[in-house]
């Protein structure tokens, strides 16, 4: 865990997702930065040991396995952080799947478990987060979503749609509950190396496309969207809310063109 900075000290966090990828990152970060965090996965003998070594590295961290798209579970997750820790000041939702196809390809099942677990989780994470945040006096949501929620990605039409469906709704709950300090912005990663996307980079066309895609030239960190994720959840942000940051290394903002020519006169250049 990196030396701690204070810019979380003594607040209380949630991470899911946390079992690797993004989450991982994100838990570790925000302990280094001082805060108490819950950190929650579906899968627990991965959250065992991120939560492990937080704690060994000097930090505060409890494991929590949960199925984010199920209410009972999340609910159970925001009773317990408030149980333990006395309340709650941070969550971010970044829990997320992907299933490829199109329309005519992916399955109904696919659709829907897609959607639970990328939109009904951000969701379900607000609807049992803001009360306990209201009790605390305010906080602040982060949810996960991407860049494939700002264009049309082919062959992953339902990550696509749930993504978009992520920032639209973190504008709505940004509205809906300002008035009770409680911020709500989201996060649109690039292509991070977590541990899917770097299996998919072994494809050396796959790889060779998105590093083109990216004008930095080369795939985000998990560390880089934590580092967001901790200036989201800080005070840092205060005047911030409603806001999808997009944290992908030029992608949205290079031309599909390329690099052009040169407009300018040759005497110019």
């Amino acid at each position: 865990m990196a030396e701690r900075t204070g810019l979380l000290e003594n607040k209380v966090t949630i991470v899911t997702g946390a079992g690797s990828g993004i989450g991982e990152a994100s838990a570790k970060r925000f302990a280094a930065d001082g805060a108490a965090v819950v950190a929650v996965d579906i899968r627990e003998a991965k959250v065992q040991e991120v939560a492990s070594a937080i704690n060994d590295s000097g930090g505060h961290a409890i494991p929590l396995g949960a199925n984010v798209a199920e209410p009972a579970d999340v609910e159970a997750m925001i009773a317990e952080t408030v149980g333990q820790l006395g309340g709650l000041d941070v969550l971010f939702s970044n829990a997320g799947t992907i299933r490829p196809g199109t329309a005519e390809e992916l399955s109904v099942e696919d659709w829907d478990l897609v959607m639970a677990v990328n939109v009904r989780s951000v969701f379900l994470g607000a609807k049992y987060a803001v009360p306990a945040m209201r009790d605390r006096g305010g906080g602040s949501i982060i949810n996960t979503a991407s860049i494939s929620g700002l264009h049309g990605d082919g062959g992953a039409v339902c990550y696509a749609a749930s993504k978009a469906a992520v920032i639209n709704l973190t504008r709505a709950l940004s509205t809906d509950h300002a008035g009770e300090g409680i911020r709500v912005n989201a996060i649109c990663p690039g292509t991070i190396q977590t541990p899917p996307v770097k299996r998919m980079m072994e494809n050396p066309a796959a790889l060779e496309v998105n590093l083109a895609a990216h004008s930095i030239g080369r795939l985000g960190l998990p560390e880089e969207i934590a580092a967001a994720a901790a200036w989201l959840a800080s005070d840092e942000s205060s005047f911030v809310t409603g806001e999808h940051l997009v944290v992908d290394g030029g992608l949205r903002a290079r031309s599909p063109l390329g690099r052009l020519a040169d407009p300018r006169p040759p005497s110019k250049r």
